[in-house]
């Protein structure tokens, strides 16, 4: 991973294991949908990945939550 994420991506990361939707985590987290897609987008672009589903994967094989 090039930069670490943050306290706020690490809660969207581990929404997005569950499998929740951008307007679910915008939703859970009180913030907006718009938001939820930036932490989404920039979740993916440091973990070098091209989707949700992949991202799901590297973050339980890493052991990042």
């Amino acid at each position: 991973m090039s930069k670490p994420l943050t306290d706020r991506e690490i809660q969207v990361l581990k929404l997005i294991v569950l499998g929740k939707s951008n307007t679910e985590i915008a939703k859970e987290l009180l913030i907006s949908l718009h938001t939820a897609k930036k932490h989404v987008s920039s979740i993916l672009d440091k973990m070098s990945v091209d989707d949700r589903v992949q991202v799901a994967v590297k973050a339980v094989r890493e052991g990042l939550l």
